[in-house]
Parts: structure tokens; sequence; C-alpha cells
């Protein structure tokens, strides 16, 4: 009895213990949500300070006992390289050397010292001086790093409190029927055994079953029971570096916070809107065709087997050829009753020849002594001579074959012969197109202004500029066909290839004229452009667009005249999260 008993009293003392230090991890850790924990600290970012004018922006960054300054166009955002950047500083006057990256530096170790720092800076650019007054605000240093006990022991209960919150998350209906039931066969058998060990059985159990009863009421609600949490109670937490890290970042108030060395990097540009009256335009579905003074087809005449020409090569895609060139032979077959007729044509030929040889020959024995005149043996050559020539003519109909040329001067485009192939008459064997001379062919819907220029837009962003050659009276499908010559065509067009034309109308509307790369698809598909509002954030502003040309959208709504929109890098910009 005394050895049970002492051993009861050991697994209540242990019970005990396990139930006062679960209500210290619950309190400390339950409610908390671990993704959370999980993310990263907050970044901030280095003590900064900006001032602009009304053609500059200068943003200055202390890190590490320097000064980095960076100087940009306020207009465009360009960088500007060629400045003298020149500083009063709370150690005295400095001279700011330029850095490779375009910015400009000098030692600042006052930026060490936390407190207000005010600089004075002078930067000349073209021969002009402007003053950018610079405040900055330098933090204390973080608090030091928490002793290796603290560490352990605040690793020791999140294990802990990780095992917990398995258990937890875990199904409990097994788990207390399974408990329930061991319990209560222990109890059960020592009853059995012994009526003096009831009390100390129905001791373990209460003690245990306090011990590992769920604290939830505790825990739901964020209710530690009058607990601070850990990090008040002197835990570890995470502190940011002591250094600051420039990061881009979206605020809370979807604002973006972009630091100028990311935007050297991005190669972020602006303009400041303008409002403007400008024609309508109406976007056409066209597609790319060859210019008809400066492309042509080789086709075959006759019908008959192709061969390749004296070298013995057809001429491949993307081959130029000159004008007159033989690009490739057919030989016409000749059927058996073509042969036949001609072997019998050929004799009476034959025949005509001898008969006509002899009749020259006679008269030419007998012309000197004036029984035959001149004329007579001028006649007889004559006819000689031309029944020679068709027979000659005959025999080559069977060994000449037509030579296909090319028409005018260009590239192989197409190519559709095969060495022993049979080209019928009137189908096409070459195409031959002149790259620099391609048109546009577009279908309007619409009555359009006659004699415009239009542009066209490619599938990968390129613009191409159209100038109007004309359009047709009759309709097809319903559409009026449109022709425009492509003013200095690139190279890798291809006939066939589908553009939007973009072309203008009689109406006239005003607004804000924008480069298509300034507006980008927001989260819910909105049309968004950027807005710089400072000289490192950046304000996303809902915008209504409509097509002006192939290189800019109308702003209909959303953007006043006078603000710097983002034309470059927005697209990268809208990714920042």
């Amino acid at each position: 009895m005394r050895v049970f008993s002492a051993s009861a009293l050991r697994m209540a003392v242990l019970a005990l213990g396990l139930s006062a230090v679960a209500p210290t991890i619950s309190a400390a850790h339950e409610g908390h949500d671990h993704g959370a924990e999980a993310q990263a600290a907050p970044t901030t970012a280095a003590p900064r300070g900006s001032s602009s004018t009304e053609a500059l922006e200068l943003v200055a960054i202390a890190r590490n006992g320097r000064l980095v300054v960076f100087l940009d166009r306020a207009g465009s955002n360009e960088p500007v390289t060629d400045a003298v950047v020149e500083a009063e500083t709370p150690e005295g006057p400095a001279k700011a050397l330029p850095l490779p990256d375009g910015s400009y530096g000098f030692d600042a170790h006052w930026s060490e010292h936390s407190g207000e720092h005010d600089v004075l800076f002078t930067v000349t650019v073209d021969g002009s001086a402007d003053l950018f007054p610079v405040k900055l605000t330098v933090p204390e240093a973080p608090p030091a790093p928490p002793s290796v006990g603290a560490s352990t022991w605040a690793a020791g209960l999140a294990a802990a409190h990780d095992f917990q919150r398995h258990l937890k998350e875990a199904d409990p209906l097994p788990l207390a029927v399974g408990g329930a039931g061991f319990l209560l066969g222990v109890a059960f058998t020592l009853l059995m055994r012994r009526r003096r060990y009831l009390p100390a059985t129905a001791l373990v159990v209460i003690v245990v079953t306090l011990a590992l009863a769920p604290r939830a009421f505790a825990a739901d609600g964020h209710d530690h029971g009058g607990r601070e949490p850990l990090a008040h109670q002197g835990l570890p937490m995470a502190a940011p570096s002591a250094g600051g890290q420039d990061l881009a970042r979206r605020q809370p108030d979807g604002s973006i916070f972009v630091p100028k060395p990311t935007q050297r990097v991005l190669a972020v540009r602006t303009v400041v809107t303008a409002s403007d009256t400008l024609r309508r335009t109406v976007e056409l579905p066209g597609r790319i065709v060859p210019d008809p003074s400066a492309s042509g087809v080789v086709q075959s005449s006759v019908g008959g087997r192709l061969s390749p020409p004296e070298s013995g090569i057809f001429p491949r895609l993307g081959t130029r050829v000159r004008k007159g060139e033989v690009l490739a032979y057919v030989t016409p077959p000749v059927q058996a009753v073509d042969a036949s007729d001609m072997r019998q044509r050929q004799g009476e030929l034959d025949q005509q020849i001898a008969i006509t040889e002899r009749r020259v020959e006679r008269y030419r024995k007998l012309a000197p002594g004036g029984s035959v005149s001149q004329v007579q043996l001028e006649d007889a050559q004559a006819e000689l001579k031309g029944l020679l020539d068709r027979r000659a003519a005959l025999d080559n109909i069977r060994q000449q074959p037509e030579a296909l040329k090319a028409p005018v001067d260009g590239v192989i485009a197409e190519a559709n012969a095969v060495a022993g192939q049979m080209a019928s008459p009137g189908v096409q064997v070459f195409q031959i197109v002149d790259p620099a001379r391609l048109w546009v062919e577009a279908l309007s819907f619409d009555a359009l202004a006659g004699g415009q220029d239009a542009t066209a837009r490619m599938a990968d962003g390129r613009v191409l500029r159209l100038a109007y050659m004309g359009a047709g009276l009759a309709d097809r499908s319903q559409a009026v066909p449109m022709h425009f010559a492509v003013l200095g065509a690139p190279h890798e067009l291809r006939t066939g290839q589908f553009i939007t034309v973009l072309a203008a109308i009689d109406d006239q509307q005003e607004g804000l004229a924008l480069p298509r790369t300034s507006v980008v698809r927001g989260g819910n598909g909105q049309s968004i452009v950027y807005e710089h509002t400072a000289p490192e954030r950046f304000e996303p502003r809902e915008v209504r667009v409509e097509p002006l040309d192939a290189g800019r959208v109308l702003v209909v709504s959303g953007v006043a005249p006078g603000q710097r929109i983002v034309t470059q890098g927005a697209e990268l910009l809208n990714q920042v999260r």
C-alpha cells in the first residue's frame, strides 16, 4: 500500500506539473496565427530625405556612414548624370562624386548618429544652380540581440506549443474514449483486487483528467487570463535590420513605395499630361499583302514536267532573284497520237525538202546558160529554206522546254517546284515579293475620311506607319477594302500576317494622349495608370481609355492635366506586392 501510494503521489505531482505548464503555453501561444509569424519582419527603409524643384528631383539616402544622392528630371524621371552636387552638412561642406550607377555619393559619418540632420544641397546643371534643403531623420539603434538562454527557453516553449497544437488539431473523440476506457479499466481492476486501492485510484483519475482537460475557453478570443503575451514578458522579438532595406512594396492604401535605386533598375519614365483635342480612331482588321507593282507570280503557260535550271537547284525560299532570271523549266509531254501525227508531218516535210533540193540543184546548173532565170533559182532556194525551218521547228516541239523566268526583282516568298512534278497551266509555281514594298489591306465597316494616313499595331506591340493608297467601291462581306502602303517596312514582315489598323475618323474628342504602355490591367480587370506623386511613391488611378493610334491611347476620364504618369515600367510596377 505504501509503495502504491508513493507511485500514485508521483503521478499526481507530474499531472499537476503538466496542468501548470499548459496554461502558460496556451496563454502565450494559442490564438496567434503562425502563418503571420512565419512572414518576414516588416522591413525598414534606410534614412532618407527628398526635395524637388520644377525641373529636378533629389533624393538622399544614408547608409553605413555614406550619403548617396539620386538626381532626376522632374517631368520624365530621367537620371541626371552630368551635374555638380555640393552639400552643407553638420560636419561642414562636402562635394559628391559621381558613382557608376549614375548617382552621387560622399562620406557622411554624422548620419550614423540618431536624430534629425539638416543638409542643404547645391546642384548645378547646364550652368544653372538650384538649392535643395533636405532633412534626414536617423532612428535609434535597434536593441541588443537576446541572450542564448532566453532564445533556448523561447524555442522550447514554441516546440511545446507546436506539440499541443498538433494534439488539438487531431480529432479529440477517439482520444477521449480510449483514455476514459483505459482509466476505467485500471480502476475496475484495482477495485476487484482490493478495496484499499480505491482512494489512490480515484485521486489519480481525477488529477490526470484535470491535467489533460482542454482549455479551449481560455484560448478562444485571445483571453490569456490576465497574462501578457510572451513578447511583453521580455521574450525576444525579431528586430529590424540595422542598416535598413530598400525594397519596393505596396502600401496598405494601395500606393507603391519604389526606392530610387529600384527605379533606375526598372527604367521608370514619366510624362506630364496635357489636354488636347484629337481625332477619334477606329480599329480595323488588316493583313499584309504584297505591292502589286513590286511583286509577281511565276506560272506555266502549258502543262508539263518541271525540271531545275542549269544550276541544277530550284531557288529556295528567301532567295533574292533578278528580273529575267530562269527559275525552272517545263517540258511538255507528247501524247501517242501527237507523236504519230508529228512523224507523219516530218515524213511529208522530208519528201518536200528532197524534191526542192533537186530542183534547186537543177536550176543552179541551168541558170548560167540562160535556160532558167535567176528569179526562178532564188524562189526555189527560198522555198527550200522555209521547208528546212519548218522541219527544225517540228523537232524542237519535242525537245525545247519552256523557261519560267522571274517577272520582277525580289525575294522568293512561295515555292512549289519539285523535280519531276507535273505543272498545270495557270498554276503558281513561284511567288516573288519585294520585302521593302508591302501594303496593308484593311476592311472598314464605317465611313472613314479618305486620304488619311493611319498606323498599325503588330502582335508584338510594334508600330507601323501607313500611307493611304485607296479604297474600293465594291463591298467585300459588307465591308469596304482599303489599301495602305507600309512606310519603312521592317524585314520581319510577312505576307498574310494579320495586324490591327487604326484609322482616323471625322469625329473629334478632348482628352489626354498617353502611350499604350502606360495603361495596365488591375486585379479586377480595370484599366489603371500609375501617377508619380512623390520621388519614391506611385499611386494607381483608374481610367477610361479609347484607341488613338497604334502607339497611344486617349484617356477620357480618371486623370487630370498636369499629373505625372508613368509611361515606361508601369507593367513592372503593377507586379509589386
